[in-house]
């Protein structure tokens, strides 16, 4: 099985890729680093709803999507998790 990955902003102007453990409208949970070195941190949806934004070891990481095109990427691995190829 693959692991789901997306790309969020580090307050210093970096861009990770960050592991998704957990992804539903009201909140993403991420994965940062591997092994007994990771950290869990929970993304919640801005006041605006443009992004997400979580906090993990005094650091603010965010990610730019919207609570709109979350639930549409959502909708759509949900749709292709049901397609079956019938041989």
């Amino acid at each position: 099985m693959e692991d789901k990955k997306i790309k969020v902003h580090v307050e210093s102007g970096q861009i990770l890729e960050v592991v998704v453990s957990s992804k539903k409208s009201d909140a993403i949970w991420i994965v940062l680093g591997e092994g007994i070195h990771n950290a869990k941190c929970k993304l919640t949806p801005t006041r605006n709803s443009l992004a997400y934004a979580g906090s993990v070891l005094g650091r603010e990481i965010i990610y730019e999507r919207s609570v709109e095109q979350v639930q549409a990427d959502i909708a759509q691995e949900e749709h292709d998790s049901f397609q079956f190829r019938t041989r």
